[in-house]
């Protein structure tokens, strides 16, 4: 091979490997812009640091309101009971519009349960402008599916989209109550009620960005929820931790039937505020005595729940209420009464005491 030839491979070479360099670069460059953008799309912050959707959809039903009240049987509503029948609901309007005790007691046996916004639901029949639904993660021996009642048709909402949004952390309201905004952070859409659980798919600054039962996003501070990856992630309480979280809600009127910071029966009271640390149990205190571990007076520790029952504590259970430690109980006892803290040993309640069960371990 002569010199000229030489040098004219050399060059090429050259040329060649250049031109790989400058192919590599652009590539490189290519994909990292193509990063950023889907960064971009997915929301300022994501909170699970990239898009949370899977590609899955299912049929299902979900709670439209702020919270849903279900009855026993369609038709049996008062005038007064209209702002719960509603979308929206006002609760402030219809816990206040029911001032006297007896205007509460008459709710019992008519009301079945509550449900919260975007709770899940499974739609078992339908009757005109009702329809009777059982409400998922409230158990009970009544039916497989959970907690049955009737509701006004227009406070559930049947999307296939919900299930796509089944992987993305989840905010549970940690407080009594808190504002749920519209896209400009400005507008409150509705208010949520404690312990209300929807998926976030971004955040920003102190916003969380959370999917809405109707396919939608909205905004709700992050000071007013916990978020978790997985709700797996919920760290177990200790018993006094128990104890402060039902102590916010003192003074709150008793509301048969009721899970909500609008008012709690006995037995949602302590299911909520289990529920709330990750620890679920059944909605009834007539199912719940039949859990955990069975503890003896003497050995009640905070946390714990008390169980009493007709016939001195012989016959069927009929109120639950939470050890605190030092000899008292809380509770949220009847109509025309509130949330309280009592000794154990008041006369009503120690004469029909049926035993004391623990959860923690």
């Amino acid at each position: 091979m002569n010199t000229k030839q030489n040098t004219m491979i050399r060059r090429s070479g050259g040329w060649a490997g250049t031109v790989l360099l400058l192919t590599a670069c652009l590539l490189m460059l290519t994909a990292w812009t193509a990063g950023q953008i889907a960064s971009a799309a997915s929301g300022p912050n994501s909170a699970a640091g990239e898009d949370c959707t899977v590609n899955q959809k299912a049929r299902k039903h979900y709670v439209n309101v702020a919270v849903a009240t279900l009855w026993t049987e369609p038709g049996l509503a008062r005038k007064l009971d209209a702002p719960s029948l509603t979308n929206p609901v006002n609760m402030e309007k219809w816990t206040a519009a029911m001032s006297t005790a007896d205007q509460r007691r008459w709710l019992t046996g008519k009301l079945e349960t509550q449900a919260l916004y975007g709770q899940e639901v499974r739609l078992l029949k339908v009757q005109g402008d009702w329809a009777y639904v059982a409400v998922i993660g409230q158990s009970t021996p009544r039916s497989k599916y959970g907690y049955p009642g009737w509701l006004p048709r227009n406070q559930i909402l049947t999307t296939t989209t919900g299930a796509a949004y089944s992987k993305c952390p989840t905010a549970i309201v940690n407080a009594k109550t808190a504002k749920l905004y519209d896209t400009d952070r400005k507008k409150s859409l509705l208010t949520l009620s404690f312990n209300t659980r929807l998926p976030v798919v971004a955040t920003e600054g102190s916003w969380l960005q959370v999917h809405t039962p109707d396919n939608g996003t909205a905004w709700l501070r992050k000071q007013d929820a916990d978020v978790y990856d997985q709700l797996s992630d919920i760290p177990t309480p200790t018993g006094a931790e128990l104890v402060e979280t039902g102590r916010q809600f003192l003074g709150l009127p008793y509301l048969w039937a009721g899970v909500s910071a609008y008012g709690f029966d006995c037995s949602g009271f302590t299911s909520t505020i289990y529920g709330f640390h990750g620890i679920d149990l059944p909605r009834d205190a007539s199912a719940q005595i039949k859990e955990g571990t069975k503890v003896g007076w003497s050995e009640m520790q905070p946390g714990d729940l008390m169980f009493f029952a007709h016939n001195n504590g012989k016959g069927s259970v009929h109120h639950v209420s939470m050890y605190i430690g030092n000899g008292q109980m809380m509770h949220s006892p009847k109509a025309g009464k509130t949330v309280e803290i009592i000794p154990i040993d008041t006369p009503a309640y120690k004469k029909e005491f049926a035993g004391a069960r623990r959860y923690l371990k």
